[in-house]
């Protein structure tokens, strides 16, 4: 099993390219099942997610070819409708292949979905919303099994924001009979993102970047070509690598009025910017200042950001507090940062971190994706070594995130343990 092995340097500098949006990709993936013929997406990255994602596919019947950063997928012969437990239970994504299997072949036997151990994440509004179209739902032996001969447009009223129901009730709706109207819809870019490229196959969907979106129910759909968006989170996780650095990094490929709250935060910190239209390049504070995080839906402070911004505050002048109501138990990093020597007190949900001159080095675990990511930020500006396990997490989401950081100064070797 591969581990980091990370040696402290502070005094990084230059130019770091972020890669396409895994949680945009994955989605659109799915919709590709949507239509008949070869549609092509280009830079998509190498990401295990994104391989899991490509064998449930092919496991369906369709065809995947993920050559350097284009991918193409071909739907023609989509025809089984079973999602499997050995998959799904790899990562939470799986899910949805959920509406465009009930749409095109009208029956869908989907695992119930695993992922990252970042608390629960129920499958409930998905099934509420797919029920409301026409669709008849079974829960049997741990999988979902959906039915529906017809599914009929409906107003759906989501009772908290979510991205994964959103998408999923998206692709189910393009094929249902008449009009769907989704009420407190997602916002987020990966939710326009999927919006753009299913009415560039051919779908009716208006209302994209607001809460309310109507779905004209359409009869066929067609492949297409589209281009990814660069990735917020990996942009934001970069920036935040920069404001623990002495010098300036410029992040590359990156889409700022995605990241307008994540740069508002980092202002509040002391840090500067240089914005352009698809670079950022950030000038790291002399002293960190203390910033209060609350982690909220798009386009509030994102959840799988908040991780790594705690490790820029553990080393902030002052006392601050990040708390979590996307996933009010996702702290599983609190407890390995403490081993560097941050001071965090979790108390009801919300973490207090009392910034400390230094962090130091030590041999902590990766508990699920975005946590990996931030021990690596510790450990690049911890004293002395530091030895993080488990990273096969963070390959679910970085491409070559050690390579990528190795460019503008970092001193991170990959073994194998």
């Amino acid at each position: 099993m591969d581990r980091f092995i990370i040696e402290s340097n502070r005094d990084m500098s230059g130019s770091i390219e972020v890669s396409g949006a895994k949680n945009a990709i994955l989605p659109i993936m799915a919709a590709c099942l949507l239509s008949p013929g070869k549609s092509v997406l280009r830079n998509v990255p190498n990401l295990i997610d994104l391989k899991t994602m490509s064998h449930l596919l092919r496991i369906i019947g369709a065809r995947v070819e993920h050559v350097g950063t284009t991918m193409s997928i071909d739907g023609s012969d989509v025809c089984f409708c079973e999602a499997p437990y050995e998959l799904v239970s790899k990562m939470r994504a799986s899910i949805y292949v959920l509406g465009p299997l009930l749409a095109r072949i009208k029956e869908a036997k989907v695992s119930f979905p695993g992922g990252c151990a970042i608390g629960t994440r129920p499958v409930d509004l998905h099934l509420k919303a797919l029920e409301a179209l026409g669709a008849e739902i079974n829960i049997e032996h741990g999988y979902i099994h959906a039915k529906a001969e017809k599914l009929i447009g409906a107003d759906i009223h989501f009772e908290k924001s979510s991205v994964g129901a959103t998408i999923n009730t998206l692709m189910a709706a393009v094929y249902a009979e008449g009009t769907t109207r989704l009420h407190n819809a997602a916002m987020e870019p990966e939710v326009d993102s999927t919006i753009m490229f299913l009415n560039k196959m051919g779908a009716k969907i208006s209302g994209m970047g607001s809460t309310s979106l109507v779905i004209e129910g359409v009869e066929n759909l067609f492949p297409v070509e589209m281009q990814m968006i660069p990735d917020r989170i990996e942009a934001g996780t970069f920036l935040i690598a920069g404001a623990l650095s002495q010098n300036p990094i410029t992040v590359k490929n990156c889409e700022p009025e995605h990241l307008r709250v994540v740069i508002e935060k980092l202002r509040d910190a002391g840090c500067n910017f240089d914005i352009e239209t698809n670079s950022i390049t950030l000038y790291p504070p002399k002293e960190i200042k203390p910033v209060n995080v609350i982690t909220l839906p798009y386009p509030g402070f994102p959840t799988d950001l908040q991780a790594q911004f705690m490790v820029l505050m553990t080393l902030c002048k002052g006392v601050c507090f990040i708390e979590d109501t996307v996933f009010p138990d996702r702290y599983m990093h609190v407890a390995e940062l403490n081993r560097l020597q941050a001071d965090i007190r979790l108390d009801r949900g919300i973490a207090t971190i009392k910034g400390v001159e230094e962090l130091s080095g030590a041999e902590v675990m990766a508990t699920d994706l975005r946590a990996s990511a931030a021990l690596v930020l510790a450990g690049m500006v911890a004293a002395d070594k530091t030895t993080v396990s488990r990273i096969y997490h963070i390959d679910r989401g970085y491409d070559r995130i050690e390579e990528k950081l190795n460019a503008i100064g970092g001193r991170i070797t990959r073994e194998n343990a």
